[in-house]
């Protein structure tokens, strides 16, 4: 957003708000568990890509006055602005699990490939120790808004993938526990995925929500409309509930009622991306309250019309742009082949790639994730598409 917005709008004074000094790919993570990239390939420093011209305060946003227009920092410098975009990402809230630490991954058979790059190696492992040893796996989902829905999906296929190639399936079992009535939110995508899982058998239950982690004794506790239930396992995937960070979750920015008010989202049209109660603030990426769209892809698209219409309010014309929903996930189904499925806000699959079967298993969607999507997200990064 700062580049775009720095190459679009000359003369403005653009600050941007960032304490972190990595930048991390976060869609590599799951090439990362599975043993395909290694964790370097995912990390890139903060000040490689920063655009020029852009005044980086390497300080995270504390709390921001919407009615006083300001920024505060960690550090307790006040900043006012004009406009303002919010661009936090999301929180992993492990909190809301107990007797489960994120220091935890990559030990006991506990792993999570959200958690950055050395839990992603760290749940390679254990995977590969359930190869050696055999046993249970245990898939979960959250029951919340999450970004890249399809990754707990596809951990499921690589695990069941690494197990095969490794002479180690048929000693284990693999299941996936869902808090929900579904595994994803397409209905055409969560009905391809369940014919896939039943010819690999991997099992599917519903209704279970991951409420605790006793590592010790290697159980996991699942909240059920009937009561709690136990579930051993040998390799346990923690998928953890996510919500808005504080600064934005606390502040008059969140939404205030209906069910995207738990996790503290903020409250944005889901068109124009322009907040709807603070005119000069827009939103890009997982923070937003949209219907779908925390993914990477969505960003690269989304940023676009964001940028444009914050454009033209700061020159005095109402945003023209609106943003549809775009959301695409690459489906890894087995090392070497995924599906691209694109879909929009309604769920309608919108393929982009002629003679790409949104739900058909093929080498060239592979071939996409694991060696063409890094490049294209680095130029967006630049502001470039």
């Amino acid at each position: 957003m700062a580049a775009r917005l720095s190459a679009q709008l000359e003369g403005a004074r653009i600050t941007l708000i960032d304490g972190a000094q990595q930048h991390i790919y976060q869609p590599g993570l799951t090439l990362v568990a599975a043993g395909t990239w290694d964790p370097a390939q995912v990390i890139e420093s903060e000040a490689d890509w920063m655009p020029r011209g852009v005044e980086w305060l390497q300080e995270y946003a504390a709390e921001i006055d919407p009615v006083a227009k300001a920024v505060v920092t960690t550090d307790g410098k006040r900043l006012p602005y004009d406009f303002l975009v919010v661009a936090t990402g999301l929180e992993l809230a492990f909190d809301q699990i107990a007797g489960f630490d994120p220091k935890m991954i990559g030990r006991d058979g506990l792993g999570c490939v959200y958690a950055g790059p050395q839990a992603a190696l760290g749940t390679y492992r254990m995977i590969m120790a359930l190869a050696e040893k055999g046993g249970d796996a245990v898939m979960t989902l959250p029951h919340t808004p999450l970004k890249c829905a399809g990754a707990p999906l596809k951990l499921t296929f690589i695990t069941d993938d690494l197990l095969r190639r490794h002479g180690g399936r048929g000693r284990a079992k693999v299941n996936f526990l869902s808090p929900l009535s579904t595994v994803f939110g397409v209905p055409a995508v969560n009905t391809r995925v369940l014919e896939l899982w039943k010819q690999r058998d991997i099992g599917v239950a519903y209704g279970r929500r991951l409420k605790a982690v006793d590592q010790g004794k290697r159980i996991a506790t699942f909240a059920t409309n009937d009561g709690d239930i136990e579930q051993r396992y040998d390799f346990l995937h923690v998928v953890p509930p996510m919500r808005a960070p504080a600064v934005v979750r606390n502040s008059p920015l969140s939404i205030k009622s209906g069910p995207m008010a738990e996790g503290g989202w903020m409250e944005v049209d889901k068109g124009t991306l322009r907040h709807k109660r603070f005119a000069e603030i827009f939103g890009c990426g997982d923070i937003n309250g949209t219907p779908r769209g925390k993914t990477a892809a969505t960003v690269k698209k989304s940023g676009i019309v964001a940028a444009a219409n914050l454009v033209s309010v700061i020159t005095g014309k109402e945003p023209a742009l609106k943003f549809d929903g775009y959301t695409s996930c690459p489906m890894v189904t087995s090392i070497g082949r995924a599906m691209l499925i694109e879909f929009d806000y309604e769920g309608r699959l919108t393929p982009t790639l002629p003679g790409v079967e949104p739900l058909t298993e093929s080498w060239f969607a592979w071939f996409l994730e694991e060696r063409m999507l890094k490049p294209a997200y680095l130029a967006m990064l630049k502001g470039w598409t």
